[in-house]
């Protein structure tokens, strides 16, 4: 399924990657931008809508609407050659040094332009966009890397700030909700309450820009789950497509599992809920696969909750999180978007919501994700942060229980503060932060 959407979407729904693409544009050093992520989360839209403003002449290549173009990259990769002959097979094809920008769309379905990407680099005459997710590629299918070349960019669907602004919420009140986060103090319980509405909203929402401007447009739930459900249905689509032959069933499998791996008590990822008797063997290509498509997130255990936390993770015990909530919200069926909005929720599953909810939030901060469970005790912190050399515990409540986990780490291990996220209000009780859910969009 093209990413192409009403030009009129970016108009309204503004989105935080437009000023990175700026500062590529200002600071790169004969580097083309590759810019990564799922497939209809706006990235033709936002990189076209670029493109018009900030160069007086832009081309799209995009290779999924037209496959023909991939001829372009079969012969000789030097950048007079790709020129030439793209000007053979574009109308009104028009370049202008050092004011044109080249976007080469859909680039997973042309191995051969990425490898290009060097050339133009090298050649600087023009500035130099691709975006894909990584479906189907790999690095066996490229004559060359471009690295040194390429700069990498990951984009996301739109995180609940970016939701925030497409239902047209003034940012100056934001950053007033956002002030009441920086001074620890309680926000005004109307305040509060409204803002409770909103996080709600973006459970059952999400971020996907064509669901955004559904929900902005008609403020239906019910027309909003239809565009979910086509969405998940084009992806399922987009497994059968690229996936290699092997990997097909086990990637749908394992994807299609990720409700049921949150709804327990333990949210670890057990293969054993794919298919019965499944085996990290069988299944952890499968997940790759998932994870270069942009469809989820790994959230690491860690053997030792200190910094580096990368240098203690635990390869074989992980959780997996959906990348947008509002496709997780989706996957568990209408009536979840009814419990949600009449607080009516209850169980693991709830928790496993909560959970993907902060995931959601962090992962589109390029926050990695790790978590603390030693082996064989009830203890666990849902996410671990990293400031300067600090570990910060984050728990995560789906209302404002006790912190049993919390309160143990923080005596035994001593960071600076430890976090709790609820449905509630702001507290400080001496080196514990009780936050409302919707201020993990403020952690920096």
């Amino acid at each position: 399924m093209s990413e192409n959407m009403h030009f009129s979407i970016f108009i309204v729904m503004e989105r935080k990657i437009l000023s990175q693409l700026l500062d590529w544009k200002k600071s790169k050093n004969k580097e083309c931008l590759l810019v990564k992520g799922a497939r209809q989360i706006g990235k033709t839209h936002i990189i076209e809508e670029f493109g018009k403003k900030c160069y007086k002449s832009a081309v799209t290549l995009n290779f999924f609407e037209n496959p023909g173009l991939k001829e372009i990259f079969t012969r000789e990769l030097s950048a007079d050659e790709i020129l030439k002959s793209m000007s053979l097979r574009l109308i009104n094809f028009k370049l202008i040094e050092h004011q044109t920008l080249i976007f080469l769309d859909e680039i997973q379905e042309c191995p051969q332009a990425r490898t290009a990407l060097k050339f133009l680099a090298q050649d600087s005459r023009f500035d130099c966009i691709a975006s894909g997710s990584m479906l189907g590629i790999s690095y066996k299918e490229l004559a060359s890397v471009p690295v040194g070349y390429e700069m990498q960019l990951d984009m996301f669907s739109m995180d609940f700030e970016e939701f925030l602004w497409a239902k047209g919420i003034d940012k100056n009140l934001i950053e007033h909700i956002k002030s009441f986060y920086l001074d620890k103090k309680k926000v005004p319980f109307d305040m509060n309450e409204t803002m409770f509405k909103y996080l709600k909203e973006y459970m059952i929402v999400g971020g996907m820009p064509e669901v955004v401007k559904t929900f902005v447009e008609t403020g239906n739930f019910t027309e909003v789950h239809k565009v979910q459900q086509k969405i998940l249905a084009s992806y399922l689509d987009d497994i059968a497509k690229y996936a290699s032959v092997p990997e097909k069933p086990k990637a749908r499998s394992s994807f299609l599992s990720i409700p049921k791996q949150l709804a327990k008590e333990n949210k670890k990822f057990q293969f054993s809920l794919v298919e019965k008797g499944g085996s990290a063997r069988k299944y952890e290509n499968s997940l790759e696969w998932l994870r270069d498509a942009g469809l989820i997130k790994f959230c690491e255990n860690v053997s030792l909750p200190v910094f580096p936390l990368n240098a203690y993770s635990k390869g074989n015990w992980f959780k997996i999180y959906l990348m947008d909530i509002g496709m997780l919200t989706a996957m568990y069926g209408f009536e979840m978007k009814q419990a949600i909005m009449e607080n009516s929720l209850s169980g693991p599953a709830k928790g496993g919501i909560y959970e993907n909810l902060i995931a959601d939030i962090l992962s589109k901060k390029n926050i990695p994700l790790y978590f603390y469970k030693p082996e064989n005790n009830a203890q666990e912190i849902e996410f671990l942060l990293t400031q300067k050399t600090s570990v910060i515990p984050v728990e995560v409540k789906s209302g404002n229980n006790a912190t049993i986990s919390l309160n143990k780490f923080l005596e035994e291990f001593k960071p600076p503060f430890g976090i709790k996220f609820i449905t509630g209000n702001l507290g400080v009780a001496g080196n514990k932060v009780t936050l409302p859910l919707y201020m993990a969009a403020f952690f920096r």
